[in-house]
């Protein structure tokens, strides 16, 4: 509103007008409140929607699992084409069925290989996703900073650790879906789970490979051979258990940006939800 007389500035009188319009009866007006400076307001946060990467790593880790099973029916035929030559002692050794059973044992070590390295690269990416988006809903509960989302998994010794510690930050802060902002808790037994089969098939294989690598006697190559089926085994359940502990984090998280304030319970924080597309 101005002043009814110049339009110019704020009226102080009754009647309209304002201090220099007014004259004498402007001067004993009392003056304005001077205005208030606009509140701070946090730089918005912004959520990424993991849903369409959650989707990949599923495939792959399925694709992880198929490959784990062609593992172990090779490592089973090589282990039947060796027995069998161990009780002729070899006097009736076929040859052409052992150069196949070489052949299916490399190619399916090589498949494991390439699909491995793909699920690793992309679940990593998944994660990292899922760990910034914990930072918008509660920077509190995370343990470490998010660039550790992905060096964690490149520390000797360290990997078998921090990314679980990671995991369990992101965990609770998707699970905090009490509009009060209490704490609503969600039972981590399938991250637990995926956790401690990929740690056990990690260490187990890597032992199975190294006995492998000394293996020259048929009974040894027999053994070892045995060694690295229990490894993919055990890799196959872990991956059974990582598609579990995906799917429910990525609906989680989803649960969680639904609700629309973060950290819940923190009035004026406000964050941007771009859950609609996967990027």
């Amino acid at each position: 509103m101005l002043c009814s007389t110049c339009r110019l500035r704020p009226p102080v009188t009754d009647d309209g007008r304002c201090l220099l319009c007014a004259g004498p009866a402007g001067a004993a007006a009392p003056m304005p409140p001077a205005p208030m400076p606009p509140a701070f307001i946090a730089p918005q946060q912004y959520l990424r929607s993991p849903e369409g990467l959650a989707k990949a790593v599923v495939v792959l880790l399925t694709l992880v699992a198929v490959a784990d099973v062609l593992a172990v029916a090779a490592g089973q035929n090589t282990r039947r084409v060796v027995a069998a030559g161990l009780e002729n002692d070899f006097a009736a050794y076929d040859d052409a069925a052992a150069s196949l059973a070489d052949n299916l044992y490399a190619t399916a070590g090589v498949l494991q290989t390439l699909v491995s390295l793909a699920t690793g690269v992309v679940f990593i990416i998944w994660f990292r996703r899922v760990r910034l988006n914990a930072e918008v809903f509660d920077p509190s509960m995370q343990p470490m900073r998010p660039g550790w989302s992905i060096g964690a998994w490149f520390v000797p010794i360290a990997n078998l650790v921090l990314p679980r510690r990671i995991a369990g930050g992101i965990w609770t802060a998707s699970a905090q879906t009490n509009t009060d902002g209490s704490w609503r808790t969600v039972p981590a037994t399938v991250m637990n789970l995926w956790w401690g089969f990929w740690v056990v098939s990690l260490v187990v294989s890597q032992y199975a490979t190294r006995q492998s690598w000394k293996a020259e006697q048929p009974q040894e190559i027999l053994d070892t051979t045995a060694l690295v089926m229990g490894s993919d085994v055990l890799d196959i359940v872990a991956a059974v258990f990582a598609v579990l502990f995906v799917r429910a984090l990525t609906r989680m998280q989803g649960e969680r940006a639904a609700l629309g304030t973060y950290p819940l319970g923190t009035p004026g924080v406000q964050g941007r939800a771009d859950w609609g597309r996967a990027h």
